[in-house]
């Protein structure tokens, strides 16, 4: 008997305890999720304050300015191109006629990659050297492969060649570009990034986010990396690589969709001497449509996808393995591109959910056990100040004060013919940043493919 009574009482304080839980699940609830939100506000901070930390460098310094040489290396601009004769032709012949250097010294090859209209014919025009590729297979549909096939070929057939620039078919540059990627490269290196600007940045809130983001990268995290003298982060147009270099790597060394961003890698994990070239600029068309946008994000997502895991995750152990700063920043950079989006939809939905159930406590409609309304309002105003300070530090940082710089100092290089162009970037630049979040997200999530499609040009 009294085992039946002792079995009843636990079964009563048993119920008891699951009505209690019941009454009191929405505080139940709101712990777990403010728990949830301290620890997304953690990893949202630790990579912004890396990013933090470069804007102030970069704030404070003036460009590097490599010693002007007077020896002079043979460079060559390597095209791979697929169905772009709309511009290929004032690529190519821009190149040839308006950079102020040795015209001997520069030539141009064109790989025309599957090409079914005039982009061989009108390159050649132009003044390039053609080279054609033709391959059926769905996976190799991709710059990466008429890249390499380029780059083999010059390494092969043109010995007095020491410099190569992957450029798009749409590419412009200014016309110190070559001199000051050569005087880069008698100083010093192997590897060199130049600024990325935009032909056309002005022309709606699409190539605006697209152009800011690049700029960005370039007038503070590119200028930062190079005062810190930690590797920098190479690709795409403009990238120059020595014939040193690819001889050492026995030529581009890489498979991922996103080659360049491979390559980059690679360099870093080596040791490679990399450096970011200020003064040389190199212009690119942007999407100017949120479908646009997405399609060249995809290939960036997707090919991240497999180097996060690949090189970008093992940076992260490497550093505290080295101590070297570079793997740190890399991670964190990269990591960024993937979490970005989650994040801002996180913080987005738990301060909405705050507002709510703030509303139905103070109006009577939840009813408190665990702790007394008085204790929620200050942790309620509590959380409120801290997203207020938070928020409104950001938005100073990157938003005004930086945002600012690169509209009265930078508006040239998006493609802008005066600074009233820009004036909504010093208060929208957040905005723009938190778009390409998002089409990094949707060509994260969208269907795989490697496809190389024809691109729609604005310019």
């Amino acid at each position: 008997m009294q085992n039946s009574v002792t079995i009843n009482e636990v079964v009563n304080e048993a119920n008891n305890n699951i009505k209690l839980l019941l009454i009191m699940w929405h505080e139940v609830l709101y712990r777990i999720l403010s728990i949830i939100n301290y620890i997304v506000l953690i990893i949202f901070a630790i990579p912004l304050s890396v990013q933090f930390l470069e804007v102030i460098i970069a704030l404070v310094t003036k460009k590097r300015k490599f010693p002007k040489s007077e020896k002079k290396a043979k460079i060559a601009f390597l095209i791979p191109a697929h169905n772009e004769e709309d511009v290929i032709f004032s690529t190519v012949k821009d190149i040839l006629e308006n950079q102020d250097y040795p015209k001997e010294l520069i030539t141009v090859y064109v790989v025309a990659d599957n090409c079914t209209d005039k982009t061989a014919e009108l390159a050649k025009e132009a003044g390039a050297n053609i080279l054609t590729r033709f391959d059926d297979d769905p996976n190799h549909k991709m710059a990466l492969f008429p890249l390499k096939m380029g780059i083999d070929y010059i390494l092969k057939n043109l010995p007095d060649v020491e410099l190569i620039v992957h450029c798009d078919a749409d590419n412009h540059f200014n016309k110190e570009f070559s001199s000051k990627m050569n005087d880069a490269y008698q100083h010093d290196g192997d590897f060199f990034r130049p600024f990325e600007g935009a032909i056309n940045g002005a022309q709606n809130t699409f190539t605006r986010a697209c152009s800011f983001f690049y700029c960005y990268d370039s007038r503070y995290c590119s200028r930062a990396r190079e005062k810190m003298g930690i590797a920098q982060h190479i690709n795409g147009s403009g990238a120059t690589m020595s014939r040193r270099l690819l001889l050492k790597t026995n030529g581009y060394d890489v498979e991922n969709i996103s080659d360049d961003t491979d390559f980059c890698l690679n360099r870093i994990l080596d040791g490679t001497k990399m450096y970011f070239v200020e003064e040389a600029i190199v212009y690119e068309d942007m999407p100017s449509t949120g479908k646009d946008t997405v399609n060249r994000n995809k290939r960036i997502a997707q090919g991240g996808q497999a180097l996060m895991k690949q090189k970008v995750g093992k940076m992260f152990f490497l550093f505290f393995k080295t101590g070297r700063f570079t793997y740190l920043e890399t991670f964190f950079t990269y990591i960024w591109l993937f979490i970005g989006a989650p994040l801002f939809m996180w913080l987005a939905f738990y301060y909405i959910y705050f507002g709510i159930y703030s509303a139905l406590v103070f109006n009577g409609t939840a009813t408190l056990s665990m702790f007394t309304t008085e204790y929620f309002a200050s942790i309620g105003w509590g959380t409120m100040r801290a997203l207020v300070i938070f928020a409104g530090f950001t938005f100073v940082i990157f938003g005004i004060v930086q945002s600012f710089v690169l509209a009265v100092f930078e508006y040239d290089k998006f493609g802008a013919k005066k600074r009233s162009q820009f004036v909504s970037l010093i208060f929208l630049f957040p905005v723009y940043l938190i778009i390409y979040a998002f089409t990094i997200l949707g060509g994260f999530m969208s269907k795989k493919g490697n496809k190389w499609e024809k691109i729609k040009r604005n310019s």
